[in-house]
């Protein structure tokens, strides 16, 4: 018997957002996640499923905002740098906005809000890197100022970490975050294909 979730007691849509009624958000695809340090589990399959729903957006006139963090110069976040830049798969074109942000939650101190209101749509399709940190955020912040976040599990990736002496998997993380946002926050789907 399936678990009851804090979105069904509370009357919540679990319907997922369609692209043509959305504003696609794309969370943190810097190369950032690609190498080094900071390099994630299963990011290619990640990258290639986010290629596929951008350009799926793309074709059916969806409001695409990117979204990248900006640690400064040095770090592995410095949008200067190319290694703090958006992968060249999923980069945006012109009249696609770029907000950055210093925060996991893609709307504190941004203009992110601004951008999803401007086009009359109250639905969010997310995906990016991370999930347990800046895609769970964002999908929170969404859910606390009056949208309905959609997730999409394939094409978002995380790392993985220890916590309280127990070592969990990229895996574990992901989907850990991901029940997060499904109890409450937010819609989480399996697939970019599952998004209408």
């Amino acid at each position: 018997m399936p678990r009851t979730t804090l979105r069904r007691l509370n009357g919540l849509d679990d319907t997922p957002a369609r692209l043509d009624r959305s504003t696609l958000v794309l969370i943190d695809y810097q190369n950032t996640y690609t190498t080094g340090v900071m390099e994630l589990d299963g990011w290619q399959a990640a990258l290639d499923a986010a290629a596929l729903l951008l350009a799926r957006a793309r074709r059916v006139g969806t409001k695409v905002v990117h979204v990248i963090n900006d640690g400064g110069e040095g770090t592995p976040y410095g949008i200067r740098a190319v290694i703090g830049q958006i992968h060249p798969r999923v980069a945006p074109v012109d009249g696609e906005p770029v907000v950055v942000k210093e925060t996991p939650d893609a709307f504190a101190g941004t203009g992110l809000g601004g951008h999803i209101d401007a086009t009359g749509h109250s639905d969010l399709v997310i995906a990016g890197f991370m999930t347990h940190m800046c895609v769970a955020s964002t999908a929170q912040g969404a859910f606390l100022r009056g949208n309905r976040p959609t997730v999409v599990a394939d094409a978002s990736a995380t790392r993985a970490l220890t916590v309280a002496g127990t070592e969990l998997d990229a895996r574990q993380v992901h989907y850990g975050a991901l029940a997060t946002v499904a109890d409450l926050f937010g819609v989480v789907v399996p697939s970019q294909t599952d998004i209408a």
